[in-house]
């Protein structure tokens, strides 16, 4: 089964605003860029991955990710992230109409394909499941199966959101990369304890990673 994937990604002036006592705010857009493109690039090498859709107004972001291999379009709804995500979800599906989609943060820079496989595998068991976030509070991942809506309720304490909206858990665990977001310099040693992918660990400058952008890990 192939998935599409949607990655929203708000401007990089205003991204990771949590990271500064970490990183510096001027180094904050660096950081989000890095995250976003390790992400959709580890999620173009998923074998169970088709194409990702990232939804942002962000012209450098754009171009980007553009180049990385994925579909980017404008943030039209213009009213936050989950509407961001619904929008995405639609506009996947005008090019797609049977597809499986699902939400996927773009802060996962340690993000590995073939656990990434494993979550989507579980969740074409379901019409509509979510991955929390490592805290276990948030979410990282959303899925919906064809005939489905994707109905996301992403920010602050999404996990109890989601599993109000009758979306299942999928409790797999053995996939710490697909659950290790970064808003915080505690969640950055976190994704590194992990290994990040080539474009966050250039940023933060550990030597490069062995295999390739996107490679599986």
């Amino acid at each position: 089964m192939a998935w599409t994937l949607v990655v929203p990604l708000k401007p990089l002036a205003r991204a990771k605003s949590r990271l500064a006592d970490t990183a510096g705010a001027a180094a904050l857009p660096g950081f989000a860029l890095a995250f976003a493109r390790d992400t959709v690039g580890a999620a173009l090498a998923c074998e169970a991955v088709r194409d990702v859709v990232v939804v942002t107004d962000d012209p450098l972001a754009t171009r980007a990710l553009t180049e990385t291999g994925a579909r980017v379009i404008p943030d039209t709804p213009g009213a936050g992230l989950n509407p961001a995500l619904a929008h995405g979800a639609s506009a996947a599906r005008a090019h797609r109409p049977l597809v499986p989609v699902a939400a996927l943060n773009a802060d996962l820079p340690a993000l590995r394909p073939r656990e990434l496989a494993r979550v989507l595998g579980a969740a074409s068991r379901h019409p509509r499941s979510f991955l929390a976030d490592a805290a276990g509070l948030g979410t990282t991942l959303l899925s919906a199966m064809p005939g489905s809506e994707l109905n996301p309720g992403f920010g602050g304490p999404s996990r109890a959101r989601h599993l109000a909206s009758g979306a299942v858990e999928l409790r797999l665990p053995d996939v710490p990369s697909v659950r290790q977001d970064v808003d915080t310099g505690g969640d950055l040693r976190a994704a590194r304890a992990l290994g990040v992918g080539p474009f966050t660990a250039r940023y933060v400058g550990l030597p490069a990673p062995g295999a390739a952008p996107g490679a599986a890990r």
